[in-house]
């Protein structure tokens, strides 16, 4: 098999080949391979529950590709609200003519990433659509978690809390950037994607005090804050010196014009934490990989008046504006 053909989603002979040489290869666990038309789980307690799709071009990238993207997407957005990853489904829509060998990697690709997190892909489904209808291969998941932290939310912010970001601001959105431009061997940026779930789990198991965590997807740090504003009603203030921002995401911002705090992440949380704890969640942060160049870039000064000050390196304040407009389609 070289390429995918429209009968590999017929849901004959060649969908049942691309299932059990392809997928159950990679994914096999004893509830997806009973091939139900619903899987049946077992979970105790609270669950948090969430849906995404992916359709990043392109699919291969620096840090990473759609596959790895989908993993850590779906396990960043239950992680932030406090859930242990536990279980994930994945629907394919693929366009016709797509090498076997890049669906092969892709699928590996999620498979490590999965299993790095200990989870199980439950359910799948896989479309195949004509040339032209689908941009090589779009993937849509969601994920299950059991929550082991309840109260996290992004209407709990408190004057006094401090902001501190996991790590740098704008890699995964200056990457696609610069490869769907040519650039990226001029300046040489790789995306930050990766899964958080087992630094986000010490930081739970912390006596630290988090009122918030939101992975800055899109629309980056900059739409996470104002979000949170609004959603709290609180002011809050940003040292711009204090965001961690890559010299090479830099130097691409200001050839193009953009903001680094517009860029999206993957691999970074935005976290709101009781004045208190901050040095403490820092510490724990710092003692990870994931989370080793964090820091703390501001805090909310006062209730109402919903809106984001960001001081300059000279002292000047301003508003942050949250991202306006399509400023970067299809990033993830």
């Amino acid at each position: 098999m070289k390429k995918i053909l429209l009968s590999h989603g017929s849901g004959g002979e060649e969908t049942q080949k691309l299932i059990k040489n392809l997928f159950l290869k990679h994914f096999s666990n004893e509830i997806l391979n009973k091939l139900e038309d619903a899987s049946i789980l077992n979970i105790s307690g609270k669950i948090a529950f969430t849906t995404d799709a992916f359709t990043v071009s392109p699919i291969f990238f620096k840090g990473g590709d759609i596959g790895k993207l989908a993993v850590a997407g779906t396990v960043n957005d239950l992680a932030v609200m406090g859930a242990k990853p536990r279980y994930m489904s994945l629907s394919f829509l693929i366009e016709e003519g797509l090498p076997f060998e890049d669906l092969e990697k892709i699928v590996k690709s999620i498979s490590e990433e999965a299993k790095k997190n200990g989870v199980l892909i439950a359910t799948g489904d896989t479309k195949v659509v004509p040339r032209g209808q689908v941009d090589k291969l779009f993937i849509a998941t969601s994920g299950i978690g059991e929550v082991v932290r309840s109260g996290l939310s992004a209407h709990n912010l408190q004057e006094g809390d401090v902001i501190v970001v996991s790590g740098t601001v704008g890699d995964h959105g200056a990457c696609i950037l610069a490869e769907r431009e040519g650039m990226e061997f001029d300046i040489p940026i790789e995306s930050d994607c990766k899964s958080l779930w087992k630094m986000i789990e010490k930081l739970l198991n912390s006596e630290v005090e988090i009122h918030a965590m939101r992975d800055a997807t899109r629309g980056g740090l900059a739409g996470v804050l104002n979000e949170w504003a609004e959603q709290s009603g609180v002011e809050i203030e940003i040292e711009e010196e204090k965001i961690p921002v890559r010299e090479a995401v830099k130097g691409l911002c200001e050839l193009l014009g953009f903001e680094p705090t517009h860029l999206a992440n993957e691999g970074m949380v935005v976290i709101a934490v009781k004045e208190k704890d901050a040095e403490k969640l820092l510490e724990v942060l710092h003692s990870t990989e994931e989370g080793k160049n964090a820091s703390i870039i501001g805090r909310v000064t006062k209730k109402g008046s919903p809106k984001v000050v960001i001081t300059t390196p000279y002292g000047v304040k301003r508003i942050m504006e949250p991202p306006a407009g399509e400023l970067l389609p299809r990033i993830c």
